[in-house]
């Protein structure tokens, strides 16, 4: 199967000189679920889905189950029994029918699973119908695994324009983040970035940069982001079961001056909007081994 880039993949993947590469890797993106992937999906206690707010701004949330929570019911459809909590930016907004992009990531074993479709409201949960769905290479995931699950206590929301101290120096320590993007269409899209603690800048309260590291070539995150620069991250606390979520627009920097070792651009991130969950999550996760390939 041939994929069918858009304009802002195209322009990336010319850009890095990676566009032969690209039409490649792409052949292994298929609207169907293998039973590999099928099984894979039902083994993960967490998910990260990407979708847009009725306002039209892109969050990415993390949504947790004891394995098997999110399966496959066919070979294009996902069921996933859970809803992101009260509080988090998509706790409306998924009641009602839109693209949504998800990833399954299982740190243990540094492998990740990413499905983009159309979703609706489910019961208790979501129904995804798959357009696209294809696996990731293990480079820049920090190896950890599940220690506990904590009992659910109560959920505490904090919104803001800016970043803290305290949440800046979250955003320093993270080896982790996950993206929400969109395509020119309003397709969403979830992806994850790793790397050392400090990786993701914090240049202001209202400023973050990120190095991007060679990938699979496709470069659908930053052709989004050169098509739409409406953005959302996700900075999950595996520690203790937090997330941070931001929104804002991105922007893809190609000054030499701003990178870091290994990087092929930088990522420049304005800030809109913060909401801080604590207690987002029931999971609580060990230390993390870094991934021996991070610059």
């Amino acid at each position: 199967m041939t994929v069918a880039y858009h304009p802002g993949e195209l322009a990336v993947q010319q850009r890095m000189g990676q566009a032969d590469t690209a039409q490649r890797v792409g052949r292994m993106i298929s609207p169907y679920i293998p039973d590999a992937a099928a099984d894979f999906l039902a083994q993960q206690p967490m998910v990260v889905v990407a979708a847009a707010d009725d306002a039209g701004r892109l969050w990415a949330s993390q949504l947790t189950g004891r394995p098997g929570f999110a399966r496959a019911l066919d070979d294009r459809v996902i069921e996933v029994d859970a809803l992101p909590v009260a509080g988090d930016p998509l706790f409306e907004s998924l009641r009602s029918p839109r693209h949504l992009g998800m990833i399954a990531l299982q740190p243990q074993l540094r492998r990740r699973m990413r499905v983009n479709g159309a979703v609706e409201p489910a019961g208790t949960g979501l129904r995804i119908t798959t357009d696209q769905v294809y696996s990731n290479c293990p480079k820049y995931i920090s190896r950890r695994s599940v220690e506990r699950w904590s009992e659910t206590g109560p959920v505490s929301v904090r919104h803001g324009d800016a970043l803290d101290i305290v949440q800046q120096q979250a955003i320093s320590a993270a080896d982790a983040f996950f993206i929400a993007s969109a395509d020119p269409n309003g397709n969403a899209d979830a992806s994850h970035r790793g790397g050392n603690p400090g990786f993701l800048q914090v240049i202001s309260p209202t400023h973050l940069r990120w190095p991007d590291y060679r990938g699979n070539s496709m470069f659908m995150t930053l052709g989004n982001i050169a098509a739409d620069p409406r953005c959302g991250l996700l900075v999950p606390d595996w520690r203790t079961g937090g997330t941070l979520q931001l929104t804002g627009t991105a922007e893809i920097t190609w000054d030499e001056a701003a990178f870091t070792p290994g990087a092929q651009c930088a990522i420049d991130f304005t800030i809109t909007r913060v909401v801080e969950i604590s207690g987002a999550s029931s999971l609580r996760w060990s230390a993390p081994e870094l991934s021996p390939v991070n610059p």
